[in-house]
């Protein structure tokens, strides 16, 4: 991946990874990489693929399971599904 200059790394892979969640590649409640694989394929620190992490835990896209990894978070019902 061609990091811009500009723009803080982890914001540009975060980004990378809420288009995959809402794109479908990560449904809800399964599993979005851990930060080591992050780490893997971005080829990113560890301080910056654990940024990412955090700052979409902190959209409330992603949510972690201590001893289990980190999950997509179910999205509200007003957003998943079409109102009548």
């Amino acid at each position: 991946m061609q990091f811009a200059p500009d723009i803080p790394r982890w914001r540009q892979v975060a980004e990378v990874i809420r288009r995959r969640i809402e794109d479908g590649t990560y449904p809800p409640r399964t599993r979005v990489p851990s930060v080591q694989q992050i780490i893997a394929e971005f080829e990113i620190a560890t301080a910056t693929a654990q940024k990412v992490h955090k700052g979409l835990r902190a959209e409330g896209l992603i949510y972690t399971e201590p001893g289990l990894g980190s999950f997509v978070a179910q999205r509200p019902a007003e957003e998943s599904e079409p109102h009548a």
